[in-house]
């Protein structure tokens, strides 16, 4: 199945904290979306593995997304290195995305960096064609996406740019809920944790809504990447 965007998330609900409103628009204008998890986020200090699996299919059948895969990576361990970077080119190979979102470049949790690196860096390896991959046994065809984009997480790092999610909010809102056992729940007698607050919670309606203030619509969701955005012309810009 080729798809259109292909989102890497190092966790369960990475994704859908940093770019399910930008990936529930495009899904509504046709495009096929896909998101892959590199861990089952088995370090959580709520829940387990096990239901963030069940809080992961959820979410993804909220989004409505054509697909979704988890690499079981070890939550907090893993590595950028061949055996990791292998793995992610075969999931490149396999969708064929144009478009790749991962983590932001730099945050709070050590494995959103390691993970924006790595996914960065198997996207540029996945279109060397001396590199040989199988899945299933079928030999792969080498593929590079076009651009590579990273979304927004804890820290308010300045984005490249930033995409109208108005008329999303509530779907992403509703994607991120689904991990009942991550965020906020006043009658939860779980350890609090920096994203179980109400702050945090609430931060996610705030923080989307002032980049919408910034660029004159209701919500919207900042990107940074790793090349020069262009336009055909002036008026494509909001």
């Amino acid at each position: 199945m080729k798809l259109d965007i292909l989102a890497f998330g190092a966790h369960p609900d990475d994704v859908e904290l940093g770019c399910s409103g930008t990936l529930a628009k495009e899904i509504s204008l046709g495009k096929k979306v896909g998101i892959v998890d590199l861990t089952r986020g088995e370090l959580g200090t709520r829940g387990s593995a096990e239901i963030r699996d069940t809080e992961a299919a959820k979410a993804a059948a909220i989004l409505g997304v054509a697909v979704r895969e988890n690499l079981r990576f070890r939550d907090g361990f893993f590595a950028n290195d061949e055996k990791h970077q292998m793995e992610i080119i075969k999931m490149i190979r396999k969708y064929q995305p144009e478009i790749v979102l991962c983590n932001a470049v730099t945050d709070r949790h050590i494995d959103h960096g390691k993970g924006s690196k790595l996914v960065s860096d198997a996207c540029f390896l996945s279109g060397l064609s001396k590199i040989e991959t199988e899945l299933d046994g079928q030999v792969q065809t080498h593929w590079r996406p076009k651009v590579v984009y990273h979304y927004i997480q804890w820290q308010n790092i300045e984005p490249d740019f930033v995409v109208d999610i108005s008329g999303f909010m509530d779907k992403k809102m509703e994607s991120v809920l689904a991990y009942g056992t991550q965020f906020y729940d006043p009658s939860s007698d779980e350890p609090v944790t920096p994203i179980t607050s109400k702050n945090f919670l609430d931060s996610i309606q705030y923080r989307a809504q002032d980049l919408g203030r910034l660029v004159g619509v209701d919500f919207a969701e900042g990107f940074t990447t790793e090349r020069y955005l262009a336009v055909s012309s002036l008026e494509n810009l909001l």
